[in-house]
């Protein structure tokens, strides 16, 4: 990685022997960012703009540091962000003023200006292998020798940090800054926009969005168990839940994109969340209605939230003592190989009005919600010897609205129950739950229950899939009934292999087509239309129970969800 940045050249400005003949602003001030690693940058640039807002008195550079095992997509995110950006061999050539950097381990240069260490997670929560030796170290600390010079600040969010610092390394004593956590202002102050979080990302008003999260390493949730994305999203209702992965930026830098979506290729089919390591992982945290996640900073996040969390994993470097280790004595176990379904409600249920179950942890790691960036400001305007700006103290703005990174579902497994104990004259009680295919399958039937799959044939790349299916649905709403049934016909016609083919129609009702002449109108009267799936369900699910799917009340019960009858109202349509 070295070789690939050694031939950038130095710059001229804002740095640079003769930088002062070709600024357009004074610059009296040099801050130098030190980018090392993915995770390091992305929390800089978080907090970097709110910090220096409005100020020509200070010329910012980011020097690139790629010694570091986690640089890669560091440097891409600089460029994609129109930052600086400096050769790391320029460093010892210039003079700046002070060099903030999120990451401990950085190769400094001899000098004298100050250097400012921020937090990339919460705290010091980990031990982590040391790069310049075989032993782990403690997570966040800068070396012995930086502090021995008097030039290193440590920032913290919570004055326990001070003294766990100043047992572990008592060369830090009086070397740290109480500033806070400015991330979690963040997450804290967009709980009011949750709503519109949770609609960007798809996530239905009655559904539950259960976010994964995993730290890095060999013990962390990714680790131990890659196929937990995709477990959930095979056991959890498609109609009542939605699943979400949020991976350290670690993860992604070590082993990269690519390999990231091949690993999660089941559960990225299956419309799994994988949301990318900057920025929009922080509004997704706050759509969620529980976290299950491990170690990592996220989990603690979630927990400062107040949503439910539960641990699938919890690594032995997790550092005693700390809030993180407390979260993990209180927080209820994931089993990855029991239902998840039930595991899942009874992580809910049991969290429903204690909001505050984690305070008395979470208190422990974020001193003084709210004023982080109002802290950071001044400490880096004290380090820089310049007044502050006349403009008012910077707070924590509200997320902006995340990006949906789902892939549509275009096939499913699709569970029917008819409840014999609710069943009346002319009036049935069925039980629907979906799963999407790729992580889904068929279970043993009964008299009453039955299996099948369904696909949208216009959007599904697996022909065996289409090939296979007992039903097929269309993509996009007719616009009468009469293309409604020429689509059908059309379409039962091209895959013998299918009973019934099912779509919208603009109006708001379903066409439900049997093979040959017959069809049944399915309409809604609690929601102003009817999904095409579920509607042929009921009509999949009366056929199979030797019921006339004709002139009859359907109450639709989706498992987990807060309606529990969803009326449809089946009538024949005459050929």
């Amino acid at each position: 990685m070295a070789a690939r940045f050694a031939d950038i050249p130095f710059l001229r400005v804002p740095v640079g022997e003769d930088a002062h003949r070709w600024r357009t602003f004074p610059g009296e001030r040099t801050l130098v960012v030190a980018a090392r690693t993915l995770t390091s940058t992305i929390r800089i640039l978080e907090v970097l703009p709110a910090l220096l807002r409005g100020d020509t008195r200070v010329s910012v550079v980011f020097a690139h540091d790629p010694g570091s095992a986690f640089s890669d997509g560091s440097i891409d995110l600089l460029h994609d962000s129109g930052c600086r950006i400096m050769p790391w061999e320029q460093l010892p050539h210039i003079e700046p003023d002070l060099i903030l950097s999120a990451s401990e381990h950085i190769d400094l240069p001899t000098g004298r200006c100050p250097v400012l260490v921020l937090p990339h997670g919460v705290g010091f929560q980990k031990y982590v292998p040391d790069s310049r030796s075989s032993r782990n170290r403690l997570s966040g600390v800068v070396p012995d020798e930086l502090l021995e010079t008097g030039r290193a600040w440590l920032a913290v969010s919570h004055p326990d940090q001070e003294r766990q610092l100043a047992t572990a390394h008592p060369k830090s004593a009086g070397r740290t800054l109480l500033v806070g956590d400015p991330c979690l202002d963040e997450l804290l102050v967009s709980e009011d926009r949750r709503v519109d979080y949770r609609h960007a990302l798809g996530v239905g008003n009655n559904q539950r969005l259960v976010m994964v999260s995993s730290t890095w390493g060999p013990t962390s949730l990714i680790a131990r168990t890659p196929e937990l994305p995709a477990r959930l999203l095979g056991q959890l209702p498609w109609d009542t839940h939605r699943v979400g992965l949020i991976l350290h930026p670690n993860v992604w830098s070590a082993h990269g994109a690519w390999h990231m979506r091949t690993l999660q290729a089941a559960a990225l089919d299956a419309g799994l969340l994988l949301m990318p390591p900057a920025y929009d992982w922080r509004p997704a945290l706050v759509a969620a209605d529980a976290v299950i996640g491990d170690h990592g900073s996220v989990t603690l996040y979630g927990a400062a939230l107040g949503r439910p969390v539960g641990l699938a994993a919890h690594g032995s470097e997790a550092v005693p003592g700390t809030a993180s280790a407390d979260l993990a004595r209180i927080a209820p176990r994931l089993d990855p190989d029991d239902g998840l379904l039930a595991q899942v409600d009874d992580l809910m249920q049991a969290h429903a009005g204690r909001h505050d179950q984690y305070t008395d942890v979470t208190a422990r790691a974020f001193d003084v919600p709210g004023a982080a960036l109002a802290r950071l400001r001044e400490a880096v305007y004290d380090l820089l010897c310049l007044s502050l700006p006349p403009t008012d103290a910077p707070r924590p703005h509200i997320l902006a609205t995340p990006a949906n990174p789902a892939s549509p579902v275009t096939s499913w497994i699709v569970s029917t129950r008819l409840c014999a104990e609710a069943a009346s004259p002319g009036r049935l009680t069925i039980d629907v739950s979906r799963f999407p295919s790729s992580v889904a399958r068929e279970q043993p039937e009964t008299e009453r229950s039955f299996w099948h799959l369904a696909v949208k044939p216009a959007e599904e790349r697996d022909r065996r899939l289409t090939e296979g299916a007992s039903i097929l649905l269309g993509s996009t709403p007719a616009p009468d009934l009469a293309a409604a049934r020429r689509w059908a016909r059309g379409t039962l016609t091209r895959w013998p292999g299918s009973v019934l083919a099912a779509t919208e129609v603009s109006s708001g009702m379903c066409v439900v087509n049997l093979r040959g002449a017959n069809a049944v109108e399915v309409s809604s009267t609690d929601a102003p239309g009817a999904d095409p799936a579920l509607a042929a369900a009921v009509v999949y699910a009366c056929l199979r129970a030797d019921v006339p799917p004709y002139g009859i009340e359907v109450a639709l019960r989706l498992d987990g969800a807060g309606i529990q009858e969803t009326r449809l109202h089946l009538r024949p349509i005459t050929p």
